[in-house]
């Protein structure tokens, strides 16, 4: 029988309060182990294992290390060379404590395969965002010569914790097939004892003739006005704050309210490897998560300070969104807001640009999306599916329910194609300036429009036998034909928008629906569940969802 663990219920006595001193990262202890350990390549967890942002681990346990940076960054040169990628590499870092050596680790083998390497002028952070409108802008009007880029990142997971990806020259997360060939030849250089790494010493490589210093804070800095409406925010009079989280946006706020002239509020510029001025997350545990009411209770509690406030996470690409009206909103909902926002204040996006939305967001994007006369792109989970789509402008927006999204610049052209925290709550101050009302008042004209739904995610335990067989299930191992009191109406495999599949199921009925995937890092699976009927029938779906599940599993 499945376990069920219900995400977020069982919430820690710790959450929401500032982190005590037992709980913090020992910082010292941790850099060590990255240059101390070294990962046995027999054992499944200290292996290079790209998920879907890339390779990420903890040098503690030996899932983040030198070793693994050496081999990863050797194995993306190969892969450099094997495609034809000559131009430069732009790279950036978070403020986690395992960036910066893993930083040093990885300019030392590029500058020793003699490419040439972006790195940041003033030798700070550089958010995920402005990476990849670094390599969309080298790379506009090429051919050849095409730049790509590392962000040494591990998003908004804990302090303990790196993380590194890799971005083709398309700008954004590299699809499957370049992740598997750079882990896999990783790991088959790590099993080798690294005979095959190209490296000089730091110091060598940060005065190399490759590496090159370059003004990531102006270039992407100076851009923004092509992609939000500053004037509007300018001539509001509203009362603006950000909380960049101690992350890699710490210093742009500042600069964006110089540049634009808008009446921005920094509430703190701590950079802290600890994260020691964040309040803990539901389980215990610090998080820099800007969609978690205990992560966020910094910026909730000065809520009425503001119009509007928002933050984002390590490496800028997620947003959280704190309105006067509602306090913080739910993901989903504030996806909603800025999609029916956009495509009426957009003129110049192209008519038929669709609207991207991962198979686990809310349906309501779905009716929105139907309201403004807009196709729906309905992709599987992972940002990498938006990136075709912004390039060529036949996605106007792309959003996933983890609080990640982008979208086009005014004219209708490309901005970036990863998440973008920041534009994001640019955004929240434009369409505040514009309509009147904050996001969450503009939400609630939402529901009032296209109904109220109410959505959950929950964590059910399973072996990783079972979570194979979760991936791999077909329509026939559905054998119910109601869900919480409604004919289903599909069972999909596979994403609508793609064909792809979504490495799971999506059941649905008129109202409502649940999907059910494998997690690649723990032993549960993910169980989304959606009703416009209410909280009571979300919650029969839920129980419902994992009874089908339960059944396929055991039939199978």
């Amino acid at each position: 029988m499945l376990e069920k663990r219900e995400n977020r219920m069982k919430v820690s006595p710790l959450a929401g309060k500032p982190a005590p001193e037992s709980i913090l990262a020992n910082i010292p202890r941790l850099v060590t182990d990255y240059y101390a350990f070294e990962p046995d390549p027999a054992v499944a967890t200290q292996k290079v294992a790209f998920g879907t942002s890339g390779h990420r681990g903890t040098s503690l346990e030996s899932s983040f290390n030198e070793e693994h940076i050496l081999a990863i960054t050797q194995a993306i040169c190969l892969h450099r060379r094997q495609q034809g990628i000559d131009g430069p590499l732009f790279i950036g870092i978070d403020t986690h404590a395992l960036s910066e050596p893993a930083f040093a680790t990885a300019l030392e083998v590029l500058a020793a395969n003699e490419v040439d390497v972006m790195i940041d002028n003033r030798d700070s952070f550089t958010p995920t965002p402005v990476i990849s409108h670094a390599i969309l802008g080298y790379n506009r009007q090429r051919s050849d010569g095409l730049a790509d880029g590392i962000v040494v990142t591990p998003s908004h997971n804990p302090p303990e914790d790196g993380g590194f990806k890799y971005d083709p020259p398309s700008g954004g997360p590299a699809d499957s097939s370049i992740t598997k060939w750079i882990q896999d030849k990783a790991n088959e250089i790590i099993a080798s004892g690294l005979k095959d790494v190209r490296r000089i010493s730091f110091a060598k490589a940060k005065s190399a003739a490759t590496t090159h210093q370059h003004d990531y804070m102006a270039a992407y800095i100076d851009d923004l006005g092509s992609v939000i409406d500053f004037d509007a925010i300018r001539g509001a009079g509203l009362r603006l704050g950000v909380d960049p989280l101690g992350g890699a946006g710490v210093f742009y706020w500042d600069m964006i309210a110089d540049r634009y002239k808008i009446p921005l509020t920094v509430v703190s510029e701590v950079v802290d490897a600890t994260f020691r001025f964040m309040t803990v997350d539901w389980d215990g545990r610090i998080r820099m998560d800007c969609s978690s009411p205990y992560a966020m209770e910094r910026l909730i509690a000065m809520k009425d300070r503001f119009d509007v406030a928002w933050a984002c996470d390590p490496d800028h690409d997620r947003h959280g969104i704190v309105a006067k009206s509602a306090g913080l909103m739910n993901p989903n909902h504030y996806l909603a807001v800025a999609i029916s926002y956009l495509f009426t204040h957009r003129p110049g996006w192209p008519a038929t640009a669709a609207v991207g939305k991962t198979v686990v967001s809310s349906s309501m994007i779905d009716r929105v999306a139907a309201g403004i006369g807009r196709a729906l792109k309905e992709v599987p989970v992972g940002f990498k599916w938006f990136v075709d789509g912004l390039v060529t402008g036949s996605l106007g927006f792309g959003g996933e329910e983890s609080a990640g999204a982008s979208f086009l610049r005014r004219d209708g052209s490309v901005w970036t194609t990863d998440k973008d925290g920041i534009i994001l709550g640019l955004l929240a101050a434009e369409m505040t300036a514009v309509t009147g009302k904050d996001p969450g008042d503009l939400y609630r004209d939402l529901t009032k429009q296209y109904g109220e739904p109410a959505y959950a995610r929950i964590d059910a335990a399973a072996t990783p036998e079972q979570k194979k067989i979760l991936a791999g299930l077909s329509a026939h191992d559905i054998s119910a034909s109601e869900l919480a009191g409604e004919k289903i109406v599909s069972i999909l495999m596979t994403a609508p928008g793609t064909n792809d599949p979504i490495g799971g199921i999506k059941v649905t009925t008129k109202t409502g629906w649940f999907a059910a995937r494998p997690s690649g890092t723990e032993d549960v699976y993910k169980l989304y569940a959606e009703s416009f009927q209410g909280v009571e029938h979300m919650k029969r779906i839920q129980s419902e969802a994992q009874e089908i599940v339960q059944r396929a599993l055991s039939a199978t």
